[in-house]
């Protein structure tokens, strides 16, 4: 009789029955409670269905009911990896992989959370939230490994690059890595995160980043999700930005068949900024989906929210935006825009920006628009000899181009322009916003 492979919720809390002994950390009283919370909640929600509000319009029936395996230990990276034009973290299938990493001399520490893991009480798990987010359950229970970046008060760390990559593999491994990244007070760091695969490969990429920044310290963190077209990559972001402390968070949404970016960001003291800003880039066939909750928990703090969605062919995205001004954050300034742009009648945008104010003295507003590509304006080029695929991309080049000029580090904006080029030349067509 040949045994059926479990799916959905049952699949992954049978492999953490298999691997709770093996996995990091095992032998750490703290670590192994923190897990075996996160089981049991993943076992109460089991995967989130449309039936919940956050989740109401992405479906992870597709997800739930694939048969996903472990990533392969010691696998050999297959993929061709530029050279690293400063210090980089590099993972492959969710692991580690320090013989590809340049972290040397670097004037903060930046190691694998997986080496380091018993000396972490109290900064998993901290900020991010298992009992109420499925996801994080999952990625608490399962995680391996993970980069831990710790950058001292008044340090400046200049630009730090975070390469995640999946390998082409018949086993269609799922993988949880959690990153966490602490700035002490008056520190700056960039960080540049990619996650790309194979474009026919199957797998699941869920990470989660708790981010902790202190009074007057700033990060910059640009993320180009590029993963193949198989691939499913599901995201959770936690940042909590102390007084006068600033978090710049840019996100290009551009591969993988199903993708949710989630950000939850909280202002909890005075004087702190959050900038959360995207573009998603949906193919035909692809599913992508921005979420974000920016709770002001804190007086006189301010954000900024701009979200811009390109859709072509059969495909689908989403934008959800919560602002939350509690009562005691008063001088409030909160800002949240979401655009969309439909280049086939058969794509769909859903867009649900929402503002929850319990205080009296604050200035906030937010919006949604969405329509075609404007006639006149394709005419217009047409007429001067332009053909129609080159007039589109110009087009939608300048809906685009105010959101990527937005982006005040240049190594961000540089690689969001190379990211959005290659969209274009996966689509086949002529364009790709220039570099400055």
């Amino acid at each position: 009789m040949t045994a059926v492979a479990s799916t959905g919720a049952a699949a992954f809390l049978g492999r953490y029955e298999g691997l709770r002994t093996r996995l990091p950390g095992a032998r750490v009283a703290w670590v192994e409670a923190l897990r075996n919370g996160a089981a049991e909640a993943f076992r109460a929600q089991g995967f989130p269905t449309r039936r919940m509000e956050a989740w109401r319009y992405t479906d992870l029936a597709s997800v739930a009911g694939a048969v996903f395996g472990e990533p392969l230990t010691g696998v050999e990276d297959a993929t061709e990896i530029p050279a690293a034009a400063g210090p980089r973290a590099v993972f492959i299938d969710g692991r580690f992989r320090p013989d590809l990493s340049t972290l040397d001399a670097l004037p903060y520490a930046a190691d694998s959370l997986a080496r380091v893991l018993p000396t972490l009480d109290g900064r998993i798990g901290t900020i991010a939230r298992p009992a109420e987010q499925p996801m994080a359950a999952l990625n608490t229970m399962l995680f391996e490994d993970g980069l831990v970046v710790d950058v001292p008060a008044g340090v400046a760390g200049g630009v730090l690059e975070l390469l995640s990559l999946a390998t082409d593999s018949e086993r269609a491994p799922a993988y949880h890595p959690r990153h966490l990244v602490r700035l002490g007070a008056g520190a700056s760091l960039t960080l540049l995160e990619t996650a790309a695969g194979p474009q026919a490969a199957r797998y699941l990429h869920n990470p989660v980043f708790e981010i902790e920044i202190a009074e007057g310290a700033r990060l910059a963190h640009g993320r180009l999700q590029q993963e193949g077209r198989e691939g499913v990559f599901l995201s959770t972001v936690y940042a909590r930005v102390g007084a006068g402390g600033a978090y710049d968070n840019f996100t290009l949404n551009a591969g993988a068949r199903l993708a949710r970016n989630e950000i939850h960001v909280a202002l909890t003291g005075p004087k702190a900024e959050a900038h959360m800003n995207g573009v998603q880039l949906v193919g035909d066939g692809q599913h992508a989906d921005t979420t974000t909750t920016l709770d002001h928990a804190a007086p006189d703090c301010s954000s900024r929210q701009t979200y811009k969605t390109v859709l072509a062919g059969r495909s689908r995205g989403v934008f959800q935006g919560k602002i939350h001004v509690h009562q005691v954050a008063q001088k409030t300034d909160g800002y949240q825009m979401n655009q969309a742009l439909l280049l086939s009648p058969e794509a769909e945008i859903d867009s649900k920006p929402q503002l929850e104010i319990y205080a009296d003295d604050v200035k906030c507003s937010h919006g949604a628009t969405v329509g075609e590509l404007d006639a006149d304006h394709l005419f217009f080029l047409r007429s001067r000899g332009i053909p129609e695929a080159q007039a589109k991309a110009i087009l939608v080049e300048a809906f685009l181009t105010e959101a990527v000029e937005a982006v005040a580090e240049e190594p961000i904006r540089a690689a969001l322009t190379r990211g959005v080029a290659g969209w274009w030349q996966r689509q086949g067509v002529a364009g790709g916003i220039e570099e400055a």
